[in-house]
């Protein structure tokens, strides 16, 4: 039902039905102009009684919660299981890619339908729907137990754990006391033919390029291609299984926790960073016209409490200053969300001139 588009030009589609949206002429409520939720009293509740009327609350809407999520499934039944034995509320959840979360949730809301009660997926799909006003702020207790940058300054989405961007070998392949420590050191010809990087990590290198210096960092990513090639994958979990496979025996962008929970398990993958670390929040946000309000915050209240704790356990990087990770203690910069609304032609051109045009046949 619903078609699965390339992130960035998903994002794309979807951006130019907003702006048709803001002109009203597709015969719907405009987001933009919606008035006041009936949820935001409740989503701004703080007095002492609230948890007790959260839970009356969710009772009597029939202990049930919808989620839509691009989060890995098995991850997500580890949460969901924890909430539905805490809570007793049952949890329906419809999991597909970022860029079809976003999709569906624009979809929907735009024919009136109103679903979903909780979103969870990446940073500029959700801030995508902040500026269509399709989100609630939640005055969650939890709050000012996390980092300062998964708290948003409008409030209307929240950042529950980080995929880190880092670099991940096969240690069957690559020595340890061979890893490069810069991206110069990708030059070296030792190198040819055993690169990869994702598909669609354009704000990756908007980050990396930025740090090093626009100019310089996208001219030294165009000659490790030229010098040693780069292949293309789709999917940062399918990377990963390629590289623990030995098909690519170094990959640039990976997200540390599935090389981690890989790792573990035995598969013959690490991963390292070359610094500083850049991350991309991935959070949860309450839609603000959710039709299980009180189910919804009571989950938005435990993704930022129980769940972090759940997280760790899973090789996430959770946001809360509560739960201690090894990734603490390394540079750590966060990308910029903003970078794939509204800088997405500048950076997507860059990284098909860069990657995908120049890759390794």
């Amino acid at each position: 039902m619903y078609k699965r588009y390339p992130r960035r030009r998903a994002i794309k589609t979807i951006l130019g039905s907003a702006t048709a949206l803001a002109l009203g002429t597709l015969g719907f409520p405009v987001f933009a102009q919606a008035t006041k939720s009936v949820n935001t009293a409740l989503a701004g509740y703080t007095g002492p009684d609230r948890q007790q009327r959260l839970i009356d609350g969710a009772r009597k809407e029939g202990n049930a919660l919808t989620i839509y999520t691009s989060a890995p499934p098995d991850d997500m039944a580890v949460f969901i299981d924890a909430f539905e034995k805490k809570y007793g509320i049952k949890v329906k959840l419809w999991r597909s890619a970022s860029e079809n979360v976003l999709q569906r949730a624009m979809a929907e809301g735009k024919a009136g339908r109103f679903e979903v009660d909780i979103l969870d997926t990446n940073g500029p799909e959700l801030e995508l729907l902040h500026r269509e006003k399709m989100l609630q702020a939640v005055a969650s207790p939890f709050l000012a137990e996390l980092i300062r940058p998964a708290i948003l300054p409008h409030g209307e989405w929240v950042g529950t754990r980080l995929n880190v961007f880092t670099q991940a070998y096969n240690t069957k392949l690559v020595k340890k006391e061979d890893l490069p420590q810069s991206f110069e050191d990708f030059l070296d010809p030792k190198w040819k033919g055993k690169l990869a990087i994702e598909a669609g990590d354009l704000d990756w290198l908007a980050s990396v390029a930025t740090e090093i210096g626009e100019a310089r960092g996208l001219q030294l990513f165009r000659d490790i291609v030229a010098a040693n090639g780069m292949s293309i994958r789709k999917g940062h979990t399918l990377l990963c299984n390629l590289v623990a496979s030995g098909e690519v025996p170094m990959a640039l962008t990976i997200y540390n926790y599935k090389a981690e929970q890989m790792k573990r398990r035995g598969a013959p993958i690490d991963w390292f960073v070359i610094p500083p670390a850049f991350a991309r929040p991935n959070g949860i946000a309450m839609l603000r016209r959710a039709p299980h309000p009180h189910a919804a915050v009571l989950y938005y209240d435990f993704m930022l409490s129980d769940a972090q704790k759940l997280m760790l356990k899973l090789d996430y990087v959770p946001t809360s200053k509560a739960v201690d990770t090894p990734l603490n203690a390394m540079p750590l910069k966060f990308v910029d969300p903003l970078v794939v609304l509204d800088e997405n032609d500048k950076w997507q051109k860059l990284y098909n001139e860069i990657f995908i045009n120049k890759r390794s046949k």
